[in-house]
């Protein structure tokens, strides 16, 4: 036997030492994965003859948030990153599987052009091929229509000026007119000439007003869905066209109207109550339709009993449960400007809407018209998150509703900016949470906070022009002091940017959550991106009566100190610890989410993907077109290893 010389012995034992010590330290660090951790962590190992997808490959999957304490806000940010985990692990990787899964989910052949549609978003590196849940909702009803009806309401509802609706009419893949045009049609066609080579010959009516349209009452609406899931099938050797010729499209050639017009059945209602007519759309049970709910049993299925932050976002702002509670705090709700709705469907396509609606979304063009005053611009935003103060700030106009002397208070802009007032709140008291001084890290409810330092310290609220006052903004002179402009520039330089409705919709929420500071949100209005948002993931959502907003800024920021070591029983004086790192995972995280799905391809992707589906309704043969393969023509564009075929065979 050859003795080691001491050198190389001591060598030896060192290297051998080393691989013991990081076979010890992996075998912990595998103990402390969770479940999706591990997932993740196996998934990244190479097998052989298994390809990478290209369109996946950079993903870098982060593990859910570990909460520090039992505030709602830190569990809600756990919570909502395995919901988010999940949603990104169950993501199609490539065609075969997004033609299972939507068949297996609509129970329908894809529309025609489908494979082309595809091949479409690859290119422009969709995220998730399978996330358009929203165009399925908007178009599901109109299954129950007659194609032709649907046909004739697209090509003539712009007839009349005075109900608000553009005309865009597609012939021979180019767009050939446009009816009753406003700035709003003109940039939705710059959009459609993007894709209108893969469309078949349509009408779009498009909606010109800021508020939504479609109201059907809720029976009438379980009748059509109803006759959507009886006419489901998936029939053998489907025409993968479009039918060509139908008629019931507009005439581009003949002078005059058609001497039979299907009637939408527009009503005004500008000023009214909006819950009269949106809660017909409502199920008889629902807080808004059942007077004996109790408004406690309502806001228990969206929010928390401690702190009253938001644990459902889309029930905060579901009419059906809100309603009663924010009829005549939105104005909107109480004094909308330009209300013309029907309770008939019809296919109008809006930039946004109320829960109860059926118009069709599409991406507003707020979104996709460059405008300086919405575009971000990574220039206007170079202060890192830790250089940032920590400082909320709004600015707008007096937009919402037509505006009174008598009724400006409730309207839901002033009250944002009466809240955050110092001077207005110096002898008001508001709910936040505070430590339990004897159990470190567990939260009560406090209810004498005095929010008027605070304010002042952290919050820059205001507005910068009166608008849309009847009849005129005189009154306004004795109750708020303008403030100046607010460029995105100036805004991006503050740590948390809180975006509120107008007349409809905020244009600037893209930019916020595209920003390095964190998005918080309030709205009742629905937007084409909603699915693909996770709250207390990707930005902050806030209840419309705001009355959560010292809750969430006060989790982030920090107020108080906590009580001496020995000190028991209640206090005065509120303590919440500082949660400045939750805040900046928040705006990272919704950041770097921006990029990859609210981008112009998005939009592109989006709109493609609606106006095929929207083909494809109203077509005659609507029953009998569609993508009947099974997805394999595509597995070598997919990059599809035998072994991945094996694996779908089986």
């Amino acid at each position: 036997m050859t003795i080691p010389k001491p050198r190389k012995r001591l060598l030896f034992l060192a290297i051998a030492s080393f691989a013991l010590a990081a076979i010890v330290a992996n075998f912990f660090i595998f103990l402390g994965l969770t479940g999706a951790d591990i997932a993740y962590q196996f998934s990244r190992i190479p097998l052989p003859r298994l390809s990478h997808k290209p369109w996946h490959s950079d993903d870098k999957i982060e593990g859910p948030y570990e909460p520090r304490d039992a505030h709602p806000i830190s569990q809600l940010m756990a919570e909502a990153d395995k919901k988010w985990l999940i949603y990104e692990n169950t993501r199609s990787t490539t065609f075969r599987q997004t033609v299972t899964k939507y068949r297996r989910k609509y129970g329908r052949h894809p529309p025609p052009g489908f494979d082309h549609w595809y091949k479409f978003a690859r290119k422009k590196n969709v995220h998730n091929i399978d996330d358009f849940e929203q165009i399925m909702d908007d178009l599901r009803p109109f299954w129950a229509i007659e194609p032709k009806v649907l046909r004739d309401l697209a090509a003539n509802m712009w007839r009349d000026d005075k109900n608000g609706v553009a005309g865009i009419h597609i012939r021979d893949h180019e767009v050939v007119k446009e009816s009753n045009k406003s700035w709003r049609s003109e940039t939705l066609i710059t959009l459609i000439k993007k894709i209108s080579t893969y469309l078949p010959d349509m009408d779009i009516a498009m909606n010109r007003l800021d508020q939504p349209r479609v109201v059907v009452p809720w029976e009438d609406m379980q009748a059509h869905l109803k006759k959507e899931q009886d006419t489901r099938q998936l029939r053998p050797n489907v025409q993968n066209t479009f039918t060509i010729g139908m008629d019931g499209l507009l005439n581009l050639t003949a002078e005059g109207e058609p001497p039979h017009q299907e009637d939408p059945a527009w009503f005004a209602a500008h000023g009214k109550q909006y819950m009269d007519t949106a809660k017909l759309a409502c199920p008889p049970e629902s807080h808004a339709r059942n007077n004996d709910m109790l408004k406690a049993d309502a806001q228990a299925s969206y929010k928390t009993r401690l702190g009253g932050v938001i644990t459902n976002f889309n029930l905060s702002s579901d009419l059906c449960t809100v309603g009663p509670e924010i009829q005549d705090q939105h104005g909107f709700l109480f004094s909308g400007s330009t209300i013309i709705p029907t309770k008939r469907l019809v296919p109008i396509f809006g930039e946004c809407k109320v829960n109860v609606n059926s118009d069709i979304l599409f991406p507003a063009n707020m979104y996709w018209k460059h405008d300086e005053r919405y575009d971000y611009d990574e220039k206007h935003d170079k202060l890192a998150w830790k250089h940032k103060p920590d400082s909320m700030i709004w600015r707008g106009v007096t937009s919402g509703g037509a505006q009174t002397a008598d009724n400006w208070q409730k309207m839901h802009r002033q009250r944002l900016v009466r809240i955050v007032n110092s001077t207005i709140m110096a002898k008001e008291a508001v709910r936040i949470l505070s430590e339990q001084p004897e159990k470190q890290g567990e939260y009560e409810n406090f209810r004498h906070f005095n929010p008027a330092e605070f304010a002042a310290n952290h919050t820059d609220v205001g507005f910068t022009e009166t608008m849309s006052c009847v009849p005129d903004c005189a009154f306004y002179n004795d109750v708020f002091s303008m403030k100046p402009m607010a460029p995105f520039a100036e805004q991006f330089k503050q740590k948390f940017l809180v975006d509120v409705d107008g007349h409809s919709f905020s244009g600037r929420w893209h930019a916020f959550l595209e920003s390095k500071s964190l998005g918080i949100k309030a709205t009742i209005f629905r937007e084409w991106h909603d699915s693909r948002l996770f709250a207390w993931r990707h930005f902050v959502p806030m209840d419309n009566l705001y009355d959560d907003l010292y809750t969430i800024l006060t989790y982030f920021i920090g107020v108080g100190a906590r009580p001496e070591d020995g000190a028991a029983g209640p206090t005065d004086d509120a303590y919440v610890p500082r949660h400045d790192a939750e805040g900046k995972r928040l705006a990272n995280q919704g950041r770097e989410w921006a990029k990859k799905v609210l981008r112009r391809e998005d939009i592109e992707i989006y709109m493609l993907r609606l106006l095929l589906e929207y083909g494809r309704i109203i077509d005659d043969n609507r029953d009998r077109i569609g993508y009947d393969g099974d997805g394999s023509e595509l597995d070598k564009y997919d990059g599809v290893a035998q072994t991945d075929k094996d694996q779908v065979a089986h």
